[in-house]
């Protein structure tokens, strides 16, 4: 049979056949090698062992994470995402660190039993949270105070920089560096501080404190002069009185009255003031008392608006006392817990117009027993002395018994707190830091010297 074959001849049909499956087997071997999979390349030999490079993001976290733990709050931070991951989400928190719901963990699988068997819908400030719930609450608390604390701090020692760094204490801060410090020194020092304007008064209690708490050998070290011209200054912004503002509701309602020269940063002291005890609930309500100018009006109604409290608008050219007459009448009537009474901004020169604000001082004690709680005037701490001048001036008139001072952040004449404190007595109780509605701050007087003579940023001091 097979030599039937080999002699047997091919018909030209059967060649032509095996022609086109020979040129399809050709085509199907090179289709199968050119979509193969080729086997990966071996990684180098510093990433063996590794399951594939690591994506971008991944070799920028470890860097993020070390700046994060750099931050005074990183501890607490950390143990509040542990916190949250334990509760499975089931805490939110606001502002502050404030916590809004600690709830149907008992809903979640895999919750501990521990916080299973605490389910319920407790609220931030935590009557009736117990056991873990409280430590969630409290920590995470604690973990938004310490990161607002921080931030306050920040914005105080920026607000200040110019003081720092351009003012009586950077000139102080040179005096210290690469010299052999003596007796001698206290000229020199006493020459800053006279070219300062933190005024006479100021510079001789800080001068005095030297001589008197300060041996030669003492004297001789940098450290202690700057420590006791430090605590000096410290003593003497306490020493004005108290820092904070009586407003309480229960007068029934509280009455603020607010003086200043034009251009100080009065309504915008008002606007910012209105919309913090806003934001506390309170009920306010703004009489428009700069009546002689309906720019000023107009701008205050503003500022109410972007606040959200209520302005009383007398007629144009109405008396001023009248307005603040009516708008704490108003307020009795209608249960508002807070009135701020603006007046018209004046020169502190002008005789005739001192008289006119003992008026409305007059008027808004008639219209409401014990009132005004407090008399503000708003002094713009560009002025240096000048400032003070004005601030004598009014406090003869009316019964001055606190400060907001604007416009730290724009001076190197930060130490004018020092002259008002020494020469005038009268406490310190807001500072405006900034153009935000959070800027304008109460005075804290530890907080504000430790800002005003920190020594990191001043170049003169690290030589």
């Amino acid at each position: 049979m097979w030599m039937f074959l080999a002699q047997a001849q091919p018909s030209a049909d059967t060649t032509g056949l095996l022609v086109v499956l020979g040129v399809f087997a050709v085509l199907g071997v090179a289709a199968f090698l050119l979509t193969r999979k080729r086997p990966p390349a071996p990684p180098p030999e510093s990433q063996r062992g590794i399951k594939g490079p690591a994506p971008k993001a991944e070799r920028r976290k470890p860097q993020r994470a070390a700046d994060r733990d750099e931050a005074p709050d990183a501890e607490a931070r950390r143990r509040a995402r542990e916190l949250r991951r334990l509760a499975k989400g089931k805490v939110k928190v606001g502002k502050g660190g404030k916590v809004k719901r600690v709830a149907g963990l008992a809903d979640q699988p895999d919750v501990p039993d521990e916080l299973a068997g605490l389910d319920g819908d407790d609220d931030a400030d935590g009557a009736g949270t117990t056991g873990v719930e409280a430590q969630i609450a409290d920590t995470l608390r604690d973990a938004g105070r310490t990161a607002a604390e921080a931030e306050q701090a920040a914005k105080l020692e920026q607000g200040l920089a110019k003081t720092r760094n351009e003012g009586f204490v950077a000139r102080l801060g040179k005096l210290f560096a690469g010299k052999q410090i003596d007796a001698n020194l206290l000229d020199e020092i006493e020459e800053v501080l006279f070219r300062a304007d933190i005024g006479v008064q100021a510079t001789s209690a800080l001068l005095d404190a030297l001589k008197k708490q300060l041996s030669r050998k003492e004297l001789g070290d940098a450290d202690a002069v700057w420590s006791t011209l430090e605590q000096r200054s410290r003593e003497m912004v306490s020493s004005a009185g108290s820092q904070a503002l009586d407003l309480d509701p229960s007068h029934g309602p509280a009455v603020l009255m607010v003086v200043g020269v034009n251009g100080s940063g009065k309504t915008t002291t008002i606007g910012k003031l209105a919309h913090r005890y806003g934001g506390q609930g309170r009920k306010i309500l703004v009489a428009a008392g700069d009546t002689f100018r309906a720019a000023a009006v107009d701008q205050l109604e503003v500022w109410c608006e972007r606040a959200g409290v209520t302005m009383h608008r007398g007629k144009d050219k109405q008396d001023p006392a009248s307005v603040c007459y009516e708008a704490i009448t108003r307020a009795k009537d209608e249960g508002y817990d807070l009135v701020i009474c603006d007046t018209a901004g004046r020169l502190h020169t002008n005789e005739g117009l001192m008289r006119e604000l003992e008026k409305v001082h007059r008027v808004i004690g008639k219209a409401h027993e014990g009132a005004p709680h407090e008399v503000m005037i708003v002094l713009d701490a560009t002025m240096g002395q000048n400032a003070v001048q004005q601030a004598k001036q009014f406090a003869s008139a009316v019964q001055v018994n606190g400060i907001a001072l604007t416009k730290l952040d724009g001076t190197a004449k930060g130490g004018v707190v020092l002259a008002i404190a020494e020469t005038l007595k009268i406490p310190v109780k807001l500072i405006g830091v900034g153009e935000q509605m959070s800027d304008l701050r109460d005075f804290e007087p530890e907080r504000f010297i430790a800002a005003l003579y920190a020594r990191g940023d001043a170049p003169e001091r690290a030589a």
